[in-house]
């Protein structure tokens, strides 16, 4: 790990400008703020073919996130709440952490994952923050204490995307603050 831990954000949404997609980049301009190196993988970054056990055919995207996975001394993971679980794009990214099972470090082991998750509907807020963290730790990783629960029906960002609700801004910072400290570690 270089003196200046990477970050890498996933986000499950395939809208640029989504809510989720939002969140994710607050928390990560907040880790950036606290020194880290960040990377965005969201939408058209993500692979859309489903993850096969074969490496051997693997897409531009695909090799993209696995490598980012491999290199990630933390991740923040913001998904968009269907049906009370994440978002098919987002599980179907995590899958390809498989790449990774003869690895030194071994799927995501050694590193804490920070989780997001935005609805519409409370109920599907608590629901799909605990399938998140069920993933991440089913790969070795450590989910963070704090999980940010965005409730979108209170619009948290104006037209431009600044955001105006500053429950999330604290919840985002406050993902990327324990990220990041253990990723300093």
């Amino acid at each position: 790990m270089s003196s200046s831990p990477l970050i890498v954000g996933l986000g499950g949404t395939p809208r640029n400008g989504s809510t989720t997609e939002r969140c994710l980049r607050l928390a990560l301009d907040h880790a950036q703020t606290l020194g880290c190196r960040t990377l965005l993988l969201s939408g058209p970054d993500l692979p859309r073919d489903i993850y096969e056990f074969d490496a051997s055919q693997r897409s531009p995207q695909a090799l993209a996130l696995v490598q980012a996975l491999r290199e990630a001394d933390g991740l923040i993971l913001a998904s968009p709440s269907y049906h009370g679980s994440m978002s098919g794009l987002l599980k179907n990214a995590l899958d390809y952490a498989e790449d990774l099972r003869q690895d030194r470090r071994v799927y995501l082991q050694d590193r804490a994952v920070g989780c997001i998750v935005c609805a519409e509907g409370a109920q599907a807020l608590g629901s799909t923050l605990m399938a998140l963290r069920s993933v991440v730790h089913a790969l070795r990783a450590w989910p963070t204490p704090y999980g940010a629960a965005v409730h979108t029906a209170v619009r948290p960002f104006d037209e431009q995307g600044r955001v105006v609700d500053e429950a999330v801004r604290l919840a985002c910072h406050t993902v990327a603050e324990e990220v990041v400290s253990f990723a300093r570690r």
